[in-house]
């Protein structure tokens, strides 16, 4: 009978919907939601009721070494002395990992740049040329004679891009330029990574002034001072 029982079709039980007046409250909370948020609600009032025990059993004489090392702004404690907490070598670590993270998504976003230009060109310049070849010259007349007929067909039978067509290369068009701006601030951001690390490294250098610049570029240039290696 079990079996049997399965193989006969069962009534659907479709779920309650919002009623009509009340459907400028959303959808309509099923219980399975009311658990989820009687239970998020309990866990926030638990936290408080231990806080407030916390609160009311602390030791007035209890002592912390971040009460000494940390001081409350605005209400919100800040960490004191961790300006020395990674050493030369760790930092310049950190930031080479930074520099090729930053260069992977360039590389990345400058080929789908490439990518997409390709397909919008290919789109926007697709050829319908056709090669005929002809055993003589009467032929090749014929055959050319009847290349203008039809180009003159196709050309008076041409239409419009559709909507929704033009909608699509219009947000192509809309992605290809925000990626080049996103490219191009990558790009920047990389430069500047760069010349970071370089000015973190050993070695005396100086700041060149506009007028000792060879070529006048927006960002400032440095000159490292030449020493000998041994």
């Amino acid at each position: 009978m079990s079996s049997l029982k399965n193989v006969l079709p069962q009534r659907i039980h479709k779920e309650r919907a919002q009623p009509e007046s009340r459907k400028k409250f959303g959808l309509l909370e099923k219980h399975k939601d009311y658990v989820v948020r009687a239970k998020a609600f309990q866990k926030k009032q638990e936290t408080l009721q231990r806080l407030r025990e916390k609160a009311a059993f602390r030791n007035p004489d209890e002592f912390n070494f971040g009460m000494i090392k940390s001081r409350t702004v605005d209400g919100i404690h800040r960490s004191v002395g961790e300006a020395n907490k990674y050493t030369q070598e760790e930092l310049m670590l950190m930031k080479t990992q930074d520099i090729g993270y930053v260069l992977q998504k360039l590389q990345s976003e400058k080929k789908k740049v490439e990518k997409l230009s390709s397909v919008l060109h290919v789109g926007n310049q697709a050829s319908n040329r056709h090669v005929y070849f002809a055993e003589d010259r009467a032929d090749a007349e014929e055959i050319r004679s009847r290349c203008a007929k039809n180009n003159e067909g196709t050309s008076n039978a041409e239409k419009p891009l559709p909507d929704y067509i033009k909608r699509r290369l219009a947000g192509s068009y809309r992605e290809l330029e925000a990626r080049k701006n996103r490219a191009t601030q990558l790009e920047k951001l990389y430069m500047e990574m760069t010349l970071q690390k370089e000015l973190q490294k050993k070695g005396r250098k100086r700041k060149l002034r506009e007028d000792e610049t060879v070529a006048p570029t927006s960002g400032p240039v440095y000159k490292w001072r030449r020493e000998r290696k041994r």
